[in-house]
């Protein structure tokens, strides 16, 4: 069988694209999300190519031994913020985890995520376009939210940077059940255990920053 994922986007990388690549409307320091996952999806129909995953496999395999150290029940309702190419989910349903969801705010992503989901046969994956800036009401109610690169793209953005740090963690508080956990993988640049404690402690209960920089936290009751 084929690989299913091909490459790891390192967080050195990860920030010159932010700073260097024009976004939608020329302003430098934004990356243009939907035109780069347009590339990966046109790759994806000529070759089968996923594309890369940020951190590479590595944090998927550490994101699955978390849950299945603490037990976490394989019907636990789980929300990828940011999926991208979804490969992330396709793992979890993998190792038997049933009530899977994927966001992004690209299109693209969500259409690329799409095809992997089908081709791998993962049909019980959802998946839909949401801004988790700005959640839908029904974007609610989970046992398990996973960030794996979103919140630092988040806190590169040029853009008033600090409130949309403050937007996510408020998107958060009404996304995840109380007592939920949230795992998030970061680059140890961007992502300071003073920066957890900062914009997470108010909602979260900190359990671990490891030192490959994935905090898990569990909201507050």
């Amino acid at each position: 069988m084929e690989p299913l994922y091909s490459g790891a986007v390192h967080p050195a990388r990860l920030q010159g694209e932010l700073r260097a690549a024009p976004g939608p409307e020329g302003a430098p320091g934004e990356l243009d999300w939907d035109a780069a996952y347009e590339r990966e999806l046109q790759t994806f129909q000529d070759i089968g190519d996923t594309g890369e995953i940020w951190f590479g496999e590595e944090s998927m395999v550490r994101i699955i031994r978390w849950l299945e150290k603490h037990k976490v029940p394989l019907d636990s309702s789980v929300l990828d913020i940011g999926t991208g190419n979804g490969v992330l989910l396709v793992e979890l349903a993998k190792s038997g985890y049933m009530n899977l969801t994927g966001i992004d705010y690209s299109p693209s992503a969500i259409q690329l995520s799409e095809k992997v989901r089908d081709k791998e046969g993962m049909s019980n994956i959802k998946l839909k376009v949401e801004d988790f800036l700005a959640p839908s009401a029904e974007l609610s109610g989970f046992d398990i939210c996973i960030d794996k690169g979103t919140f630092d793209a988040v806190s590169l953005d040029p853009s008033d940077a600090a409130g949309k740090r403050r937007l996510y963690v408020a998107s958060l508080g009404r996304v995840l059940k109380p007592e939920g956990f949230f795992l998030i993988t970061s680059s140890n640049n961007i992502l300071s255990y003073s920066l957890c404690q900062n914009y997470f402690s108010s909602s979260l209960a900190v359990k671990s920053v490891s030192p490959k920089s994935q905090m898990n936290g569990q909201m507050r009751g």
